[in-house]
């Protein structure tokens, strides 16, 4: 497999240097310190770095175009969240560019690096990059992240907690005793959050719970997590978005499994798919368009020459809506 290419950031972390610098060195040496240039040269020589577009991402003139990248754009969760952005764009006479990438870290990087010179600010939808990609990626363009929180950058998120707490006071007010987490993938964030908060609200509501995964968030992922179930079956579910749900509900069915008379399920998002498939899914909904029209107005204040005030994300609230995929606990036949 070819090596990564090497890019500003590597040029930086060397040189002990930031990006800004790296690339005012190569874009704008007057402004920079002769001998701070020349040190960024000779460490760019070492590492084979080569002056590319990124180097120039820092000019200060405007494109009128914002980026939001996606994790997984085949992912219906997204659909209402990039109409919402694109809405939001628009009103403030921007273009949106959009870019899928497949849930890879690297990816996003790949990405990143071309599109950044083209741009005025970032949008990162369920970034896979660690914190400290994220935040080097904020200190060249202005950036915003969604669904999920790294310390020190703006972030819009949907209020997981109190969503998994209804979820879970649905479930113990029907009977259910014990209740199986899908987990969707390591690296996403409101995995972690929604998992921690099942388990905070075992105890003041006796629940026993147990986590099976991490699965893709497809349908495919919930067809695995549901032969994972059946080892050790649980009156109920709840899986970390619709389509592992459905997926889920698919493989149940298939072993003979009634919904909600066997188990009852519970998914994540509230996408159009837990409308239309049977049963109709019980799932916890969040203000998508609402949530890709904050993150867009953020990063376009910050475009502006605005300041965060505070480190708080901002969120947006979460709501159960409920379907005919949960009921009571099944009755001893």
């Amino acid at each position: 497999m070819a090596e990564r290419p090497t890019t500003i950031y590597d040029v930086a972390r060397a040189a002990g240097v930031a990006p800004s610098t790296v690339s005012r060195a190569f874009s704008r040496p007057g402004r920079v310190n002769a001998e701070t240039a020349e040190r960024i040269r000779e460490v760019a020589a070492e590492l084979g770095y080569r002056a590319n577009p990124q180097a120039r991402a820092l000019s200060t003139r405007s494109t009128s175009m914002i980026a939001v990248l996606l994790a997984d754009i085949a992912n219906p969760v997204f659909a209402e969240l990039v109409r919402g952005a694109e809405e939001a764009a628009a009103e403030a006479g921007y273009a949106m560019v959009l870019a899928d990438t497949r849930e890879s870290a690297g990816r996003e990087r790949e990405v990143l690096d071309k599109i950044l010179p083209t741009v005025d600010g970032i949008v990162l939808a369920s970034p896979r990059m660690s914190d400290t990609a994220v935040r080097q990626v904020a200190k060249v363009k202005p950036t915003v992240v969604l669904n999920r929180e790294v310390g020190g950058l703006p972030s819009v998120v949907v209020d997981n907690p109190r969503g998994m707490r209804r979820a879970a006071e649905h479930l113990a007010a029907l009977g259910h005793t014990q209740v199986t987490y899908l987990a969707g993938p390591e690296a996403a964030w409101p995995d972690g959050v929604r998992w921690r908060a099942l388990r905070d609200a075992r105890t003041d509501l006796g629940l026993t719970v147990r986590r099976v995964g991490p699965v893709p968030p497809t349908v495919n992922g919930g067809v695995r997590a549901a032969a994972a179930w059946a080892t050790h079956p649980t009156s109920a579910v709840v899986a970390y978005n619709d389509m592992v749900a459905i997926g889920f509900m698919r493989g149940a069915l298939a072993m003979g499994r009634r919904v909600p008379g066997d188990v009852s399920v519970i998914g994540f998002d509230n996408t159009q798919s837990a409308e239309i498939v049977t049963p109709g899914l019980t799932t916890v909904a969040a203000p998508q368009r609402e949530l890709g029209a904050r993150a867009v107005r953020h990063v376009l204040a910050f475009v502006g020459g605005a300041r965060s005030t505070s480190t708080d994300p901002l969120v947006l609230p979460s709501k159960l809506v409920e379907r005919a995929s949960t009921g009571p606990y099944p009755a001893p036949s």
